[in-house]
């Protein structure tokens, strides 16, 4: 089987023909309006000068006298003046008076081309003809000769120009044209060449069928993603949508997004943004028409143009609630890790003291272990009824004592009105990383013994965590850089839990203060808003 002709084949070629094509029709169309134009200046050349001729008073007399060897001498005269193949008279009956051959002399003019002067001697009237005749293919301009005195028409006068020259005139310019449409097809098919090159470049070197074949894949490809995906060009007309970008964003099944103005279908987009600034932008939460989504933003370039914007999105329930089941399972796993080995140090305590016959002491430890967590419990059923946040408090105290440090609760403390709508196991996160941070401050500076102080309030328009340590504080020049990726005092493989924390603050609309305190140690204050700004989507 042949193999199919190739995209850059059949440009050259198609190419070629068309430019060889437009230049014959082109070169047809001029030449034959110039041999047109050639035949018509002849033709009026011939006609004014058979005018003049006619209207000359010796030519007049001549014709009257009958005079055939004055009109002859005339006639070659006034031929050589006015470069004519020749000039022809004849009386009232178109018998020649004067003729370049002798032998002529005497007959009909009609003898040369079939025209007997019929419309010149009888209709009085000047005109031109093309014919054939004695004297080769002439164009010749006829007039009738009238009597000044009487009007009346005595003679004939035919002028004759040679169309030799004409078809020399053709010849060369139709030598002119093959050439130029050699050239134009050379010229043709080597742009063809550079086009089609160029063209194969810009499409990666694939051929049309190739690129059908791709098309249908890719199509294929966006309708299975379960994510939405959206794209718009750089006037901000969506692209390419699929089944899935309308299902998230609870549009009808049929909604035709492309070719709508991206802000026309999500008034509070931003991917106008990203095409203006060119920066990607990964797992941004944000909330759109009500739900609350993770989208990834990232700029298509051309070289080094920014031609469209490409999104990602799916709604942030899905990711939640994978994301709640891990964390409550890790607090849960924490929980009873420290648990187990804090019971375990107590047990054998316990049974220590009573093999030594030390039953008091034994018993008044037990009683100190059950009042503690009692009022603990107490206090985290009455200030804390979230049982996620008071989970997460009840893990960080045993694990403080694990530590051989102390988590103290301000008995003040409430924390109650919490919005519906803030995720659980990012605030859990944030609040996680600001008291492991601490107790870790806290045990690098005192060892154990040491005590890390808690409070929280609900009260206002903002949920506030006051977290104090009594670690080394937090050196001026550092408290707002602690918060970026991977920048911490406590040197390599640190500076994720804070930089999460700011994370969930920028999403949420909340904010974080650092103070160092007079007494040693720093405090952390988190402020996080009941009712955030709503922020913007794709």
């Amino acid at each position: 089987m042949l193999r199919k002709t190739t995209l850059k084949t059949r440009m050259i070629l198609t190419l070629g023909l068309l430019g060889a094509l437009q230049t014959l029709l082109i070169g047809g169309f001029a030449g034959y309006y110039l041999s047109e134009s050639l035949y018509e200046e002849i033709g009026q050349r011939a006609l004014m000068v058979s005018r003049t001729v006619a209207a000359t008073p010796s030519v007049i007399q001549g014709v009257r006298a009958r005079d055939v060897d004055a009109l002859n001498h005339l006639a070659q005269r006034l031929a050589q003046t006015n470069k004519a193949r020749f000039i022809v008279i004849g009386d009232h009956n178109a018998i020649r008076l004067a003729h370049p051959n002798p032998d002529r002399l005497g007959h009909s003019m009609a003898d040369d081309d079939g025209d007997d002067g019929r419309r010149a001697l009888i209709e009085g009237k000047s005109y031109v003809a093309r014919a054939l005749g004695s004297l080769g293919e002439t164009m010749r301009g006829k007039s009738p000769i009238e009597d000044p005195a009487t009007g009346e028409i005595i003679g004939i006068v035919s002028v004759g120009y040679s169309l030799d020259q004409v078809e020399a005139t053709i010849r060369r310019y139709n030598f002119t044209l093959y050439g130029v449409v050699g050239l134009m097809v050379l010229v043709a098919v080597l742009s063809a060449i550079v086009i089609a090159g160029r063209f194969k470049r810009a499409i990666f070197g694939l051929e049309p069928e190739e690129i059908a074949r791709l098309f249908q894949e890719r199509e294929a490809t966006l309708q299975s993603v379960r994510e939405g995906i959206l794209a718009i060009n750089r006037d901000g007309i969506i692209t390419t949508a699929n089944r899935a970008a309308c299902e998230t964003l609870g549009l009808a099944p049929d909604t035709r997004l492309a070719g709508q103005p991206i802000l026309d279908i999500l008034p509070e987009s931003s991917l106008l943004s990203v095409l203006e600034s060119g920066q990607p932008d990964f797992d941004r939460e944000v909330w759109l028409r009500g739900r609350q989504m993770v989208v990834n933003r990232l700029p298509v370039r051309q070289g080094d143009e920014i031609i469209g914007v490409v999104a990602s999105f799916r709604l942030r329930d899905e990711l939640d609630q994978v994301s709640r089941q891990l964390t409550r399972i890790q607090q849960y796993a924490d929980t009873l890790r420290s648990q187990t080995h804090e019971y375990s140090n107590k047990l054998h305590t316990i049974a220590g003291l009573i093999q030594i016959g030390a039953h008091d002491k034994a018993l008044a430890l037990i009683g100190s272990e059950v009042s503690d967590h009692q009022s603990l419990l107490h206090l985290l059923l009455e200030a804390v009824p979230d049982p996620v946040i008071a989970g997460c408090l009840l893990g960080k105290y045993n694990r403080a004592r694990e530590m051989g440090l102390r988590l103290d609760i301000d008995p003040d403390s409430q924390m109650a009105d919490i919005p519906a709508t803030l995720p659980r196991e990012q605030l859990v996160s944030a609040l996680g990383n600001l008291i492991d941070n601490a107790l870790e401050a806290t045990f690098q500076q005192t060892g154990q013994g040491g005590v890390v102080r808690l409070s929280m309030t609900d009260l206002g328009a903002e949920l506030i965590f006051e977290v104090e340590d009594q670690g080394p504080g937090v050196p001026e020049n550092a408290q707002q850089r602690i918060f970026e990726r991977g920048v911490s005092t406590k040197g390599e493989d640190h500076g994720i839990g804070l930089h999460l924390v700011q994370q969930f603050l920028n999403r949420w609309g909340g904010s974080v203060t650092v103070e160092n305190l007079t007494a040693g140690g720093s405090r952390f204050t988190l402020y996080l808003p009941k009712q955030p700004e709503e922020k913007k989507g794709l």
